[in-house]
């Protein structure tokens, strides 16, 4: 593959929290999206992956979550809207304080980023193949989260109409 084939506009660099809860994952979306993803945000310049999930979660949902262990390292090549991305990914397992509302999977709810309202809402992880979820690995990777780190080279491509 020629270095133009995979070169990208844009390299992001994000941080994503995997919340699992009675055999369901958190996602959320925008809502001018039509897919979902992993919670989660840009890290600023010198603050950690770890702290900037925690100020990422703080900021959209006013919750102090627990981050646990890091699960998976991500490369991943994808268009949004026209552009094409590169981004660079730390994917850890993170829960939610036993106080907070947010743990009913029942419930669905809203978070803030800046001036963008996110739809959060619970999907049973034994049905999450049909979730229209990027990047798509996860759709089959949540349904068994790995023992240790592991470094992931993606390339998402859309899916079909109708999917």
């Amino acid at each position: 593959m020629s270095d133009s084939a995979i070169a990208s506009d844009h390299l992001n660099y994000r941080v994503v929290g995997v919340c699992v809860h009675e055999d369901h994952v958190l996602l959320h979306r925008e809502a001018k999206d039509d897919f979902w993803v992993l919670p989660g945000g840009r890290p600023r310049l010198y603050e950690s992956s770890r702290d900037a999930l925690i100020r990422e979660m703080e900021e959209e949902i006013s919750t102090r979550v627990e981050v646990l262990r890091l699960l998976w390292v991500v490369e991943n090549f994808f268009e949004y809207f026209g552009e094409r991305l590169h981004e660079i990914a730390f994917y850890y397992e993170m829960s939610l304080p036993e106080e907070s509302p947010y743990r009913d999977v029942g419930v669905d709810f809203t978070g803030q980023e800046g001036d963008v309202t996110l739809l959060f809402h619970w999907f049973p992880i034994d049905e999450i193949e049909r979730v229209r979820l990027y990047p798509t690995f996860l759709r089959t990777a949540l349904g068994t989260l790995p023992d240790c780190p592991v470094h992931v080279i993606h390339v998402d491509q859309p899916d079909p109409p109708g999917v």
